[in-house]
């Protein structure tokens, strides 16, 4: 077993931090050196921030984590909520990368591929100032 752990980043950024960092990560492979990155879903502001991950996000995570539901409906079941209103949070969690789904059939099985999620909103202070994107 290693001690590495497999950790999500959850921060707030610009776009020309996100560009400088992947400028530095393609010449640092082009010369060979390798990238130590953490996997990172970066939101614009506080806000965006603030709309995906609440309550209901978290407590979707870690059902998803700890019982591993074999499909969006028994997820839903798990939560006591809606199917569909589980299915479209899902699906927006899969998008940003911070879910994946495995598909059986007509099946879609929610997993969450991490160890940890750490929200660091510090790490590309910026306040509130940004629009939102």
């Amino acid at each position: 077993m290693t001690d590495k752990q497999n950790v999500l980043i959850v921060t707030i950024g610009n776009g020309q931090e996100m560009h400088e960092e992947g400028r530095k990560a393609i010449q640092q492979l082009t010369h060979g050196e390798p990238v130590d990155t953490p996997p990172t879903v970066t939101f614009a502001n506080e806000k965006q921030l603030d709309k995906v991950f609440n309550e209901r996000t978290y407590t979707l995570l870690r059902v998803i984590r700890d019982q591993q539901p074999q499909s969006i409906r028994e997820t839903a079941r798990l939560v006591d909520r809606d199917v569909k209103n589980v299915h479209e949070e899902l699906t927006k969690l899969e998008a940003l990368g911070i879910i994946q789904f495995d598909e059986n059939g007509q099946s879609k099985r929610p997993i969450f591929p991490y160890d940890d999620l750490i929200i660091s909103p510090f790490a590309h202070d910026q306040g509130d100032t940004q629009a939102m994107a």
